[in-house]
């Protein structure tokens, strides 16, 4: 494309205006051949040939020049995938977040020794997830929490925050917590999963 341009601006040589090259410009871009190709393929084309020319370049080099840039690509690489992948976790959060409860045939009480045998076998993720539903079980059976068995962790979540505005930072948390561990594969800590308990216990005392 770059050649055809060229071709059809060395013959004549030309000494245009501003105006003339703006005008030039916009009709050499409305060729064909600027358009046979959508706008990712053009822009994954061009990074491909960046890359193989850095490759290229980095053969002649020294060995530690070498080495220096074939890291950067590799950093590049890498960072990149994990940005991709990251994103994905987060859209499948969203589009299979469900109720918090399942509707299986259990009491808060249940659902909190759970948790308490899962931090002690270091199953963490369980733990958490386990203490939500406890939580959110727990304040549905003392008349806190209305829908509870078909309320998301969001939802629980502003129904929390309005029953105890001063917990609101600590249930937001925790809601975003469990659907991360459950949804998205994060991982979580001993710490985490007392933190919900703890929040599950805190909202029983106040009131």
């Amino acid at each position: 494309m770059i050649g055809t341009l060229a071709g059809r601006l060395a013959d004549p040589p030309l000494d245009p205006t501003p105006d003339e090259a703006r005008s030039l410009l916009r009709r050499e871009l409305l060729a064909p051949d600027y358009h046979d190709q959508d706008l990712l393929q053009r822009v994954g084309d061009w990074l491909s040939r960046r890359l193989d020319g850095g490759v290229r370049t980095a053969g002649d080099a020294p060995p530690l020049q070498t080495f220096a840039v074939m890291l950067v690509v590799v950093l590049l690489l890498g960072g990149l995938a994990f940005l991709v992948s990251r994103a994905r976790r987060t859209a499948r959060a969203e589009d299979e977040e469900q109720p918090v409860l399942t509707g299986e045939d259990v009491t808060s009480a249940e659902l909190r020794a759970r948790a308490r045998a899962a931090i002690e076998e270091e199953r963490y993720e369980d733990a958490v997830v386990d203490g939500f539903r406890a939580l959110a079980l727990r304040q549905a059976e003392r008349g806190r929490l209305e829908d509870a068995p078909g309320a998301t962790a969001h939802e629980v979540a502003l129904a929390l925050a309005a029953e105890y505005p001063s917990q609101r930072p600590r249930v937001d948390g925790s809601a975003r917590l469990f659907d991360a561990v459950l949804y998205g594969d994060r991982p979580a800590t001993r710490e985490q999963a007392l933190g919900v308990l703890a929040l599950d216990d805190d909202l029983v005392g106040a009131r």
